[in-house]
């Protein structure tokens, strides 16, 4: 077998802001293994918080000269975007050569039409606002905030819910902020009936969230990787996002959202901003999820085609994609 990788960029549709900076395109790496008569791909995402870089990436799926299996890779390599684009093209490779789809073989039902989360960008409560009032329809909104001025965030929540009043809410604060500021905006949260928040504190700060028993549940994002930590994470937090990237894989993914489960832990599944073929993997775990937040592409210019179907908040598999 043989694996290769390309760097692609995609525009982003409008510039995409979190407590962590603005993105105008998203760069990901897509791996191909082939077999010679069979080819899978997986896609990935290499994340500067944690160190990736396109280049170096695509570099080192492209010297990959196996394990081409799926438990052995767990032990080969480490955890992280590499990992997930070989590993999400090794389930898409075996799905081509055995003729069945990716969701039999891991044994989890088949994906079904699933409410995806669509993320509100971090800006003035006015601007915040206008998006609000744009997708108001959707069912479900990821409200980004995390600045260092918490009552602008509470006045950027109020703006959001007053212009998608019918809209459930969830807020992400990407390690934006204190203790003491996330004391401050949980009772505007429970007035705007927020049911999830995000990441609040630095993953650094995590130990300052034991004992702390919020009426809205809290969710581990970069706090949580690998699932290494979980049993640490499940004192502190109350869900946990999964993320391929973070994960490295759909393998370790799947074996994570049973572990989470075990610990009393809700699932939330998520994303980067990437195309329906990084979307596509992350979809298998959404039945076990409470939170789905796969909205990558739709924040993209265009996506790839074939992709997966958007509609209405929704979002669900078509033919042709991976697996």
């Amino acid at each position: 077998m043989r694996a290769t990788a390309v760097i692609e960029r995609w525009s982003i549709a409008r510039p995409f802001t979190t407590a962590r900076g603005t993105k105008r395109t998203a760069d990901v790496v897509v791996a191909t293994i082939t077999d010679g008569t069979f080819e899978g791909r997986g896609e990935c995402v290499p994340y500067p918080r944690y160190g990736d870089d396109p280049t170096h990436v695509a570099a080192y799926i492209n010297d990959f000269r196996g394990p081409f299996e799926r438990q052995a890779l767990l032990d080969a390599m480490p955890a992280g975007p590499a990992r997930n684009a070989i590993d999400c093209a090794l389930w898409d490779l075996e799905a081509k050569r055995s003729g069945k789809p990716v969701w039999h073989l891991a044994g989890v039902a088949e994906p079904t039409d699933t409410v995806t989360a669509f993320t509100v960008s971090l800006d003035h409560p006015a601007a915040m606002a206008k998006q609000a009032d744009t997708h108001r329809r959707r069912p479900l909104l990821k409200v980004k905030l995390g600045s260092d001025d918490i009552a602008t965030d509470i006045d950027r929540l109020r703006a959001v819910r007053t212009h998608a009043p019918p809209t459930r809410l969830i807020v992400d604060a990407n390690e934006g902020w204190t203790l003491d500021a996330l004391r401050q905006f949980i009772p505007a949260a429970v007035d705007c009936g927020v049911e999830l928040i995000e990441q609040p504190l630095p993953a650094s700060a995590d130990s300052e969230l034991e004992g702390f028993r919020p009426p809205i549940p809290l969710a581990a994002d970069e706090s949580i990787r690998d699932g290494a930590n979980l049993a640490t994470v499940a004192t502190r937090y109350q869900t946990v996002n999964i993320k391929l990237d973070k994960a490295g894989g759909l393998t370790r993914a799947l074996a994570m959202a049973t572990e989470a489960r075990q610990l009393g832990l809700d699932i939330m599944v998520g994303c980067m901003v990437a195309t329906s073929l990084s979307m596509a993997p992350a979809l298998l775990l959404a039945r076990c999820a409470r939170f789905v937040d796969l909205d990558g592409p739709e924040l993209l210019a265009a996506d790839r085609q074939p992709g997966l179907e958007y509609n209405a908040g929704h979002v669900s598999f078509t033919a042709g994609v991976w697996g």
